[in-house]
C-alpha cells in the first residue's frame, strides 16, 4: 500500500466553521493561530473523514454547528495517480453517512481511498490516564490496521457478548433455562481466543519501536507496553471451561464477567504504571512514542507511512524535545500539526503554514493558504 494523500479537506457547518475549505502539503503543513480559533476542529474534521468517527465525542451532535442542520468534511486524496473524493455527512437523528465520490458506502475503515491516520490530541491522553475500554477500542483499530483481515474481530465477539448477557438476563428472569447458555458460551469463546491473539500479537509487535521511539523523543528510563489478559486459556476449549467456572457470578450479576471485554493494555515505565505513577510530561512523551511506534509497525506492516495529526504537541515540550519531534516527521509522509506559536516549528525544513482566525462577526473561517510564509 503506497501513500495515500490528502489534497484539499472542505468542512461545512462543522463545529465553528460555517466554511472553510484549504489544501494540505505532500509533506507537513502546519496550522498556526490563536487560541480558540479552530485548529483542533479541522485536525478532528481531518481525523473524522479519515476514520469516520471523531477522537473527541461519542456525540455527534456536537459536530454540527449551532443553529444548523448538518455538517459534512469532504477531503480530495490521491495514490497511484488517482484521485477520489470522501465526504462524511452528520445530520442529528439520521444515520452518519459516508461516500466516496458520490457513492455510499458502509464503513471509512475498509476504504483504499483514505489515509491510515495515526493522531494526537490532548484529550487523547485518556488513552493513559484513563479507562481500560479506550485502550482496547485503541488496541482493536490497531489490530484492523495492521491486519485488515482481521477488522471484524472486535464487532463478532461483541455481537456473541451481548447475546450471551442478553441469555443471562433471560434466565435471571426466569424465561429460560440455565442450559441455553452453552450454544453462546461455545461462540463467545471462539471469538474471545480470536480477538485475544490479535491483541497481543499487536502488543508484542508494538513493544520494540515503542522503546526505541521512547528513547527518541527524550522519554528517560525504559517505556513497555504489555497486554494484560484475565484468562490464560490457550485455546477455546481451555477458555470455556473458564467461562463455566464464572457462570454461577454472571448470574448473579445479569452479564459476562470474565473475558477479553475486561482486559487491559498496560505502559509501563521503568517498571511502574505508568498511568498511576508517571507524570503530565512523562505520560505526554509516552502518547507520542506509542503513536510513532504505531506508524513504524503501520508502515513495515501496509508499506506506506500513515498520515500523522498532531494538535497541541509542542506545549509541554523543551526546546529539544521539540527538535527530535520535527526530525521524526521530516521526510516520512504527510503530517498535519497545530501551534499557536511558529517560534516551534523554528528551523523545520519547508513546512506549508496556514494560518487559521476567526474573523470578529461571524463564528467561521476560511483558510487562507500562506505556503510561500516562513517561520521566523
Amino acid at each position: 500500500m503506497a501513500d495515500v494523500l490528502i489534497e484539499r479537506v472542505k468542512l461545512c457547518d462543522y463545529r465553528s466553521y460555517e466554511r472553510a475549505e484549504c489544501s494540505l502539503a505532500p509533506g507537513t503543513t502546519v496550522l498556526y493561530g490563536a487560541n480558540g480559533s479552530g485548529k483542533t476542529n479541522l485536525l478532528e474534521a481531518i481525523g473524522l473523514a479519515c476514520t469516520g468517527r471523531s477522537a473527541r465525542t461519542r456525540d455527534d451532535r456536537e459536530l454540527v454547528r449551532a443553529g444548523a442542520k448538518m455538517a459534512s468534511v469532504t477531503m480530495t486524496t490521491s495514490a497511484f495517480g488517482v484521485t477520489n473524493k470522501v465526504s462524511v455527512t452528520i445530520a442529528p437523528g439520521s444515520r452518519k453517512e459516508v461516500r466516496v465520490n458520490g457513492a455510499p458506502v458502509e464503513q471509512v475503515q475498509a476504504l483504499e481511498a483514505r489515509p491510515l491516520v495515526c493522531l494526537f490530541i490532548p484529550d487523547r491522553l485518556a488513552l493513559i490516564r484513563g479507562a481500560p475500554s479506550g485502550r482496547r477500542a485503541h488496541l482493536d483499530a490497531l489490530v484492523g490496521a495492521v491486519w485488515p483481515s482481521r477488522r471484524t474481530d472486535r464487532g463478532a465477539y461483541a455481537r456473541a457478548l451481548g447475546q450471551r448477557n442478553a441469555l443471562l438476563a433471560s434466565i435471571r428472569a426466569g424465561r429460560a433455562g440455565r442450559h441455553t447458555l452453552e450454544a453462546w458460551n461455545h461462540e463467545l469463546a471462539t471469538h474471545a481466543i480470536t480477538l485475544r491473539a490479535g491483541r497481543m500479537e499487536a502488543t508484542e509487535t508494538l513493544a520494540p519501536p515503542l522503546a526505541q521511539r521512547a528513547k527518541e523523543l527524550g522519554l528517560d528510563g525504559r517505556l513497555e507496553v504489555r497486554y494484560r489478559a484475565r484468562s490464560a486459556a490457550e485455546d477455546a476449549v481451555a477458555f470455556l471451561a473458564e467461562l463455566s467456572e464464572h457462570t454461577d457470578r454472571d448470574l448473579e450479576r445479569g452479564f459476562s464477567t470474565y473475558g477479553p471485554h475486561r482486559d487491559d493494555l498496560v505502559l509501563r515505565h521503568e517498571g511502574r504504571d505508568l498511568r498511576k505513577y508517571g507524570s503530565q510530561g512523562q505520560q505526554r512523551l509516552a502518547l507520542l512514542a506509542l503513536l510513532f511506534a504505531e506508524r513504524d509497525v503501520l508502515t513495515d506492516t501496509r508499506g506506506g507511512f500513515p498520515l500523522m495529526l498532531l494538535d497541541d504537541v509542542f506545549s509541554e515540550l523543551d526546546r529539544t524535545r521539540r527538535g527530535l519531534l520535527l526530525d521524526e516527521l521530516a521526510g516520512r509522509g504527510q503530517s498535519v500539526i497545530t501551534t499557536t506559536d511558529l517560534e516551534h516549528v523554528a528551523g523545520f525544513a519547508d513546512p506549508t503554514l496556514l494560518s487559521v482566525q476567526i474573523p470578529r462577526d461571524v463564528i467561521s473561517a476560511t483558510l487562507a493558504d500562506e505556503a510561500s510564509e516562513r517561520a521566523a
